[in-house]
């Protein structure tokens, strides 16, 4: 059986400059642009390129996934109302629907489901840096990558190994 690929990205920084918003409809601010799109130059270079695109209704990772576009290959987006603020059980479930024929699937999420999703998932392997730091938070704009040894829908708590942890602040800039 194939191992799968599962990417874990919180949404970039948003902005709270308009109190009248509600929070499904804030925007990234200049910061989370910016964070965006150092992801997206560290995404392409590590070749990371999902075939699925999981991500919450509300426009600040909508936005987040725009500046992330595009991707070499073009996957399927599909929005979700179903991941805004969505817990791990709930993304667990979005994530047993898969197809099996998908190799990588990116869920572009909130805190603290995606911080919780990504700390029950792990299951002891990878690297002892970075899940220490995955342990201590999961700030916006960081991202996730796990290692899916079996089928989507037996996805669950230890079932993935962490491959790496990339926060903004530890990129390069690129624009």
């Amino acid at each position: 059986m194939p191992v799968r690929q599962l990417l874990l990205l919180r949404h970039a920084k948003s902005s709270w400059d308009d109190p009248r918003l509600s929070d499904h409809t804030r925007p990234l601010n200049a910061r989370g642009r910016a964070a965006a799109a150092d992801m997206r130059a560290a995404m392409l270079g590590l070749g990371l390129a999902p075939d699925v695109v999981l991500v919450s209704s509300a426009r600040r990772t909508l936005q987040t996934l725009e500046a992330l576009l595009p991707f070499p290959d073009t996957p399927l987006i599909e929005p979700m109302d179903a991941l805004y603020l969505a817990t791990p059980p709930q993304m667990l479930a979005v994530l047993h629907n898969v197809a099996e024929t998908v190799r990588s699937v990116l869920l572009l999420g909130h805190n603290p489901g995606l911080h919780e999703m990504a700390r029950i998932l792990v299951d002891g392997g990878g690297a002892p840096a970075d899940a220490a730091r995955l342990a201590a938070g999961y700030p916006t704009g960081a991202l996730a990558e796990f290692a899916v040894p079996g089928p989507w829908r037996a996805l669950g708590p230890g079932g993935a190994r962490l491959v790496r942890f990339l926060c903004p602040r530890d990129l390069p800039r690129s624009v």
